[in-house]
This record gives C-alpha cells, structure tokens and sequence, in this order.
C-alpha cells in the first residue's frame, strides 16, 4: 500500500531515468543522491516611456539546467537497465563487455532526463505508468545534453556532479519540459520510447 505525503521528501521515492535518443531506459536512483533544476526563468525589462509609463520588453526563456549528484561504482554502463557509472553520457559508448573504456570523443548525443516522486515504493520506472491511488509528481526534460561529468575525491569517496541542460523549446517550439502529478485518483501516463 502506497504512503500519503503531504511534502516531496524521504517518506516518497525518487526515481531517475534517462535515455538516450534511440536508446533504453536506464534508472539512475541507486547511484543518484541528490538533483537541482535552475534556469528556465520569463524574463523582461521595463522601458520608461516620456509619459512615466512602462512598456515590457519580454526576454526568451531561459536555458534550464539540471545538476545530478551521486556516486558510481563503474565509469560507465556496459549493458542493462540500471546506470552503473556517468563516463558514457558525456562520451559515446557502444561496448557491451569487460572492461569498461571511454575516452574523450566529439560526440554530442541527446538525452532525456525523467525525474519522479512517488509515495509507490515498488515503482521502478520515471517513464513507466502509474498506479491507481498512487501520488507521483514528474518532471521531463528532453533534447537535452550531459553538459558536464566532475569527479571529487576530497572526502575519501569518489562523488561525481553531472550537468544536463536543455533549451525551454526545440527548433519548431514544441516544449523540451513537461511537468505533471497526480493526486491518486487518476494515473500518470507512460512516456514513450524516446526517438
């Protein structure tokens, strides 16, 4: 039976999962600590006018970014449906076995980033539909990139701080980010395969 929440904290799950364009699913949650979203914001300026009016000058929205913590136990994901490591969303990697190997490349593949709350803790997924009576709050966010992959180890434990960062809308103004929740009475859709 699913937990009632009155705030987005620790009594719900967190779920990430991020797909490349073309690719699967992958779940991130086990490895991610902690997300932040900046960015996005409608800005304008005043302009005085002779009569001590003001007319707005409406700005474009601003580029939204995400920034991810958390810890990896492989610089990388060789195969499967959980992220196992970070390397491999900021450089392509196609391998399917041991060892891992990622290096530098040219490379600037498209992602798209889902991040739930839920108070399901069987669910698995961000894309995956809901269950009845269940409250979940979702957030997506596509034709995106990994912008940045940082590797601390001041605290004795490597810690990685990952930058994914999209456009508010894409070349035809189709929006890049999405968010949704319900209530329970009513189910979150699943998000399709993203291509």
């Amino acid at each position: 039976m699913a937990n009632s929440f009155d705030t987005l904290s620790d009594n719900t799950k967190k779920i990430i999962t991020i797909s490349k364009k073309g690719g699967s699913d992958r779940s991130y949650q086990a490895i991610i600590t902690s997300t932040d979203q900046s960015g996005g914001a409608k800005d304008f300026e005043g302009i005085a006018t002779q009569s001590g009016g003001r007319l707005k000058n409406y700005r474009p929205q601003e580029d939204i970014e995400v920034t991810l913590e958390g810890y990896a136990v492989e610089v990388g994901t060789n195969s499967g449906t959980t992220g196992n490591g970070f390397s491999d969303l900021i450089n392509d990697y196609n391998g399917s076995s041991q060892p891992i190997s990622i290096s530098n490349d040219h490379s600037r593949d498209e992602y798209r980033l889902v991040i739930m709350r839920t108070d399901n803790f069987a669910q698995t997924s961000a894309t995956a539909v809901t269950t009845a009576g269940d409250k979940a709050v979702r957030w997506t966010y596509k034709n995106g990139h990994f912008t940045n992959v940082v590797a601390s180890d001041t605290d004795n434990i490597v810690q990685f701080t990952l930058t994914y960062k999209c456009t508010p809308f894409d070349k035809d103004g189709n929006a890049n980010v999405t968010d949704e929740s319900t209530d329970g009475t009513v189910v979150l859709p699943a998000i399709s395969a993203y291509s």
